[in-house]
């Protein structure tokens, strides 16, 4: 056996070698955490060229110190977007399923300082908003996800008070041709959509079966429907 100042030697380099493994996977993740930040925002750059955000928010009605729920909220392109919009006395609910979008939206909120919005983890059948309190809820590019929408729906009605607004938008369905969308279920026909709307007691305000025509490849056409509900 190596004598006690024999062992010392070893047991050094063992631990610088451990401490070396440990920051170089520290900053390994540090800088793919940091790629990711920045991955979003070219994407949503990008995605600013062809959403219509601005009309989107329009379409919320929203006022200073409101409270608006962004029900799929992602890792917050429209989040992100909302805040300014409720000002600081206003509140931003982000609600999503998916834990690691959420801690992004919440880091990127916080790099911000938008300290008005809130991530909420939510489950598949419940948002788990506040009832009574929301003046707007926004959900774009989420509907078609709902196994049950309509439960979904009564959930989002509760949460809001008498006369607060609900917004859907979604990808309407694409020609028969192309069965590449409707296999994987990412789109919704604006007509279902509103039939759910009002039998969970929703007013259609107005719809814009048009509200996006995306020429995405020379085979397909990307087309967007939005609708604007309100709770009576």
């Amino acid at each position: 056996m190596g004598t006690p100042s024999n062992r010392k030697p070893v047991f050094r380099i063992v631990l610088f070698l451990v401490c070396a493994v440990l920051i170089f996977l520290g900053l390994n993740t540090l800088y793919s955490f940091t790629n990711t930040l920045r991955q979003l925002d070219v994407i949503e750059l990008e995605r600013d060229q062809w959403q219509r955000p601005s009309d989107v928010l329009r379409a919320l009605d929203l006022r200073e110190g409101n409270t608006v729920a962004d029900l799929g909220s992602g890792s917050g392109y429209f989040t992100l977007k909302l805040a300014p919009a409720v000002g600081k006395q206003g509140q931003v609910l982000a609600v999503d399923l998916r834990k690691l979008s959420l801690f992004f939206l919440w880091t990127r909120a916080l790099l911000r300082g938008q300290h008005g919005v809130h991530v909420i983890l939510g489950d598949e059948d419940d948002p788990r908003l506040p009832a009574g309190s929301v003046d707007s809820v926004l959900i774009c590019n989420t509907y078609h996800e709902f196994s049950r929408p309509e439960v979904i729906l009564k959930r989002v009605n509760q949460s809001l008070h008498a006369g607060g607004r609900l917004v859907v938008v979604d990808r309407a369905p694409r020609p028969v041709a192309d069965q590449r969308a409707a296999e994987h279920g990412h789109e919704v026909a604006l007509s279902v959509v509103e039939g759910d709307l009002r039998q969970t007691g929703f007013e259609i305000v107005s719809h814009d079966d048009h509200f996006i025509d995306r020429h995405v490849d020379p085979q397909t056409d990307d087309s967007w429907w939005l609708v604007i509900a309100r709770k009576p």
